[in-house]
Parts: C-alpha cells; structure tokens; sequence
C-alpha cells in the first residue's frame, strides 16, 4: 500500500514538475548555440563530486549515469531524489561586465528493487536549456553618427522522462539500460535594426521542436579485495540517432519607413540527430569511508549536422551544416568521506565530497572551437534523523564553473545545489505477536 501510494505521489511531482522543467534554466549566451547549454545530468550525490559516478554503486542511491548500477539497491527500500539549484553568473568581455541571477529544476527521479539483483528507476531530468538576451551596437563603416544594433534573444530546451532497469546476472557483474522520452523545443530571434530609417530592419527567428527517444546502456564491474575494498569499473554506451526536428527559418525585412514587412520561409528537408556517447570510469570504495572515482565521457557531436543560415554567393541559404559541431570530451575526479555511517554521533555520519572536472565544446563559434568547461564542486550529505527516519539524506553542494575561450565571452558561474534523497523502508514485512 506504501509503495503505490508513494508510486502516485512521484507521478503527481513530475506532473508539477513539467512546467517548471519548461522554463529555462540559464542566462548564458553561449546557449544560443545548438540544443543549448547541456546540463549536468547528475543527482545530489553526484554534484558535490563535480558529477562523477559512471561507476558507482550504491543501494542507497539513484545514479542514473549508469543503470547498471540500479541492480544495487537494498530490497526493502524505496528511493526518492529531487533537486534544484541557484546561479549566480558573471559575465566579462572586453573590460564590461554584467552578473544574472538564475534558478533551476534539476531532477526527480525515483528507484526501487523488483525482483532479485533486478532494480528499477524513472524519473524526469533535463537534457539542454535555451535562455538568453543580449545585444550589440556597433557603428556603421566609418560613419559617427551612424549605427546598427543586433539583439539576440532565446528561450527553450529538451527534457527527458526515463524508464531504466539494472540487473545483476552474475556476482559483480551488471547491466543495465535506461529508454527515455526526449521532448522540447527553441525559439531564437536576430533582430538587425539600424539608427538611419532609410534601411530595413531585417529580422531571423529559429525555430526546432523534438520528439524522439533515447536509449543508455551500462555496464558495472565489481572486484571484492582484501581489507574491505573494492574496485568498480564502469561504462556506458548512448545510441545515436536521426531525428526529425523540423527545424525553420523565418526572415523579415520591414520598412522602416512604412513598417510594411516582406516573409520568407526556409525549411529544412534533411535530419538532425543525436550524438553516440561513451563512457568509462573507475571507482574504488574503502567500506563505507571512502570511495573515489575518474570518469571520462566522449560525445561524438562532430557527426551530428546542424542547421545554419548563410549567404552564399549573395543569397541566403538555409541548410544542414556539418562543421557546426565538434566530439565533446569530459573528465570528472571526485570523492567522498564519511566517518561512519552508522554511528550514534550525528557529525560522524555526514558525508564530505569534492570534485573537479574539465570540458570541450560540443559547438563551434564562427567556425572555431567554442568555451572550454573547467568547475570545481564541494558538498555535504547531512542525514536526516528522527524518531522514524535515519536513511535519508539532505545533499547540499556548492560549485563554480567558468566557460571560457580566447576572443570570447568568459563566463563564471556559483551555483548552489540543494537536493533531498528519500530512503524509507516501504516494502518491510512487519510481524505482531
């Protein structure tokens, strides 16, 4: 009875949550490129580690990185995790410096074991964010009196339900698959005006709406050594695909004058896709005291084609580019403490984490490679204790990430990450004498 109602309050979370999930989760202008700015993708647990944890396994956990690791979780419990989080950035160019403040949903996910060494999870996380308004004004030619400014503004993202399970076929060894829903879409304007009313404002609104799936598969080793340690090798394996996002263009040259405004369409005939992921890790766990891990993961966006407005022998031309994007290399380190999770003393029981990774690009800009990713992350695991809850746990983590490329905006974000990791033993079989 526990677990359906419980089942019902997680459907009704991600009911509410979709809204939320809607709305844009950044102010950053480098998400104008592509699907957007890529999010995390990562729980509580994970971000006060800087997001590593391809190959951790806990029971206590949902590490959706890899679903393997669902074959882990402890038979008489339920798992509930949610998250948010607060930006703070500040962005810097050429001397002039501008600070946005944001907030985001990040996650809601749940996951509990069915059967023997079989654990299932599902949940709503988000894959990309689209939010962003700036412009530039710019004198024309050598005119000083004359100019033209450029506004960009972009809203938008995708998002993602998912069904996974994990399994266990032989001791230490797992499998597991994640199928998820991916739906969104983006809405990008380019509005070229200028301070002579004699020249047309000229204006270009991108449009891209997704509807597809998307399919993760990993792979969990488990070596069992002496003096309570263990050694956990991970992977995992994204399948890339077509999609059809009927991308668009619309251009609009309006009169200054008369403010009489002419329409052209473009439409692209071809497919966008997702890209083929990979990735690898290596974890090793003292007890429950340590664990520490190195993640690598490899997008390979250099075989995804994007669609790019251009002028090509004086005409516009709308089309599917395939120098738009570029693979997307990340290595996550990161690593937790904890006295003793099962002491009487509340300190001792806390879990202390830090991590660090590095990033590339997954886009280009105007034809170079665009911001490298480095962030650095603490946190904490306080445990919540009362007269009838010992197991859960309040994710508190702090993080700073700087994106940054020569000749280009540097951007420099702290975010603040607060997530809540439900864990009560809803499937327990109480006896009464």
């Amino acid at each position: 009875m526990y677990s359906r109602h419980l089942l019902l309050s997680f459907a009704l979370c991600v009911v509410s949550a979709l809204p939320v999930c809607a709305q844009s989760g950044t102010n950053s202008p480098y998400s104008q490129y592509g699907w957007g700015a890529l999010s995390d993708q990562t729980s509580g647990f994970n971000r006060g580690m800087n997001g590593t944890g391809i190959a951790f396994r806990n029971g206590r956990e949902v590490n959706f990185l890899n679903p393997a690791s669902y074959s882990a979780m402890d038979s008489l419990m339920f798992l509930f995790d949610g998250g948010v989080s607060g930006h703070l950035t500040q962005m810097s160019e050429q001397g002039n410096k501008l600070t946005r403040k944001n907030a985001n949903f990040e996650y809601a996910v749940a996951g509990f074991r069915v059967a023997r060494h079989v654990g299932v999870s599902f949940g709503i996380i988000p894959f990309s964010n689209v939010g962003y308004s700036y412009a530039t004004t710019l004198p024309i030619g050598s005119s000083t009196t004359s100019t033209y400014t450029n506004t960009y503004t972009g809203s938008g993202g995708l998002r993602q339900v998912y069904l996974g399970a994990g399994w266990e076929p032989v001791r230490g060894f797992s499998l597991g698959v994640n199928g998820a829903y991916v739906w969104g879409d983006y809405e990008k304007w380019v509005v070229n005006s200028y301070s002579d009313q004699y020249i047309n404002t000229l204006t270009k609104l991108y449009r891209a709406e997704v509807k597809t799936y998307k399919l993760d598969f990993g792979m969990q080793y488990q070596a069992k050594l002496k003096h309570d340690n263990a050694l956990t090798i991970g992977l995992t394996y994204t399948l890339g695909h077509s999609i059809d996002a009927a991308p668009t263009c619309q251009v609009y040259s309006t009169n200054s004058q008369t403010a009489v405004s002419d329409t052209t369409r473009f439409t692209i005939q071809g497919k966008t896709s997702l890209p083929h992921s990979f990735g690898a890790a290596l974890a090793w766990n003292h007890g429950h005291k340590w664990r520490v891990g190195v993640d690598y993961t490899m997008q390979q966006w250099s075989g995804v084609d994007f669609p790019e407005y251009k002028i090509v022998d004086n005409q516009p031309v709308y089309r599917l580019s395939s120098d738009y994007f570029s693979d997307r290399h990340k290595v996550n380190v990161g690593g937790e403490f904890c006295s003793d999770i099962n002491a009487r003393n509340f300190f001792k029981r806390i879990r202390y984490r830090a991590g660090a990774s590095y990033a590339t690009s997954y886009y280009k800009v105007n034809g170079h490679d665009g911001p490298t990713e480095l962030s650095v992350s603490a946190g904490v695991g306080v445990p919540i204790v009362n007269s009838y809850n010992n197991r859960s746990i309040l994710n508190l983590s702090v993080q700073w990430v700087r994106n940054a490329a020569s000749g280009l905006l540097t951007e420099n974000t702290f975010r603040l990450n607060i997530g809540f990791t439900f864990n009560e033993r809803w499937f327990q079989k109480w006896k009464f004498d």
